[in-house]
């Protein structure tokens, strides 16, 4: 009977795999949703807890997560906007100083021959990607017009996340008392000291994590932006985003900020000082203060596992794979660790070295 059940879990997880390649297509806003909701429900939770019914919690939190996010949109948008355009008009600039300065002095260095960037097959393909990216009215239109069965599909995706994270914030307690509930009752205790701990590493790592990013792009921006570099949003929420990764948010950031700063003012000095001063400052806010209040140590992904369970969610299942890259792999984490507990205490380890008796019990 065991073996039974063992084998009907097996099946119904290489299913629900199989479920996921089929439907991805269409998971996305569910998903997304999801991701929302379940990062929206400890506000829920706190607010009932002032004696708020759960409509109006999952309302007042609903309204104030969409007014924040238009809020950042309207605020954000437009000057990263103006930044990227600078960006595209500097590029050509920046290339012809490789070609002249940078590549000449890194083959006197290093010894070694390095062929010459091609300027005009560089200026090409950016003229047509940036065409691409900011065609005409007319062109815009042709294209809406040649595919418009998939742009109405596209953004009937996108408009059903709000609806989907509503709708599961509204149900989320239902939902986790009925999975509870349909838990074998012999495993159930085990099962849910799994799922609780299962829901201790994703939060720290969804909900601690992204409050992190969004916190280092703030600092690192505004602080650029001080500092006087044309470039401070754009490098600002790079940075961010690769500081999901522990010290890659910063080295890719200070890099790109000094390069900036170097091609912007100049052989100075003072500029590139200040770059360094911002990403020290937010280095050390990082390490005092958004790590351990907001994600703590109870993670237990290391820096190249998130780097693979990322590429390897994308590589089998695309944009969904990565959705789920990380809350699987934290998940992974968990079950491995009670397996590494179990076998420690099994007798396939102790086997021929210590009696049944002297051997540790769970």
């Amino acid at each position: 009977m065991e073996n039974r059940v063992r084998w009907m879990v097996v099946a119904g997880v290489l299913a629900l795999a199989g479920l996921i390649y089929a439907l991805q297509p269409i998971l996305m806003p569910f998903l997304v949703g999801a991701l929302f909701a379940y990062l929206g429900n400890p506000i829920v939770e706190r607010l009932m807890r002032f004696g708020w019914r759960r409509v109006t919690a999952v309302s007042a939190a609903f309204l104030s997560l969409c007014l924040a996010g238009t809020l950042a949109m309207v605020l954000l948008l437009p000057k990263l906007w103006v930044q990227l355009t600078y960006l595209q008009s500097r590029i050509p600039s920046v290339l012809r100083w490789m070609n002249r300065h940078g590549i000449p002095w890194l083959e006197d260095k290093l010894n070694i021959n390095i062929n010459r960037l091609d300027m005009d097959l560089i200026s090409t393909w950016m003229a047509k990607l940036w065409q691409s990216s900011d065609g005409t009215t007319t062109d815009v239109i042709s294209q809406i017009a040649s595919s418009g069965l998939h742009v109405a599909a596209f953004i009937g995706l996108v408009a059903l996340i709000p609806v989907v994270t509503f709708y599961l914030l509204l149900d989320w307690s239902a939902i986790v008392t009925k999975s509870r509930n349909l838990l074998p009752r012999r495993y159930e205790p085990w099962l849910v000291n799994v799922v609780q701990e299962c829901d201790t590493v994703l939060a720290a790592f969804l909900r601690g994590q992204l409050m992190v990013m969004v916190a280092l792009g703030l600092i690192y921006g505004v602080g650029l932006q001080l500092a006087g570099i044309k470039l401070a949003m754009v490098i600002g929420l790079v940075a961010g985003l690769a500081s999901i990764i522990p010290y890659v948010g910063f080295g890719v950031g200070i890099v790109t900020a000094t390069i900036v700063a170097l091609f912007q003012f100049g052989y100075e000095w003072e500029p590139v000082l200040m770059v360094w001063l911002v990403f020290g400052v937010g280095q050390l806010i990082e390490s005092w203060v958004l790590q351990p209040w907001l994600v703590g140590d109870r993670i237990g992904l290391p820096p190249v596992g998130v780097i693979f369970a990322i590429m390897a969610g994308g590589q089998l299942f695309g944009f969904v794979g990565m959705l789920l890259a990380l809350p699987i792999a934290a998940i992974i984490v968990v079950l491995m660790r009670h397996a590494h507990t179990k076998y420690m205490n099994s007798e396939l380890y102790w086997q021929g070295t210590r009696t049944l008796e002297e051997q540790p019990r769970d």
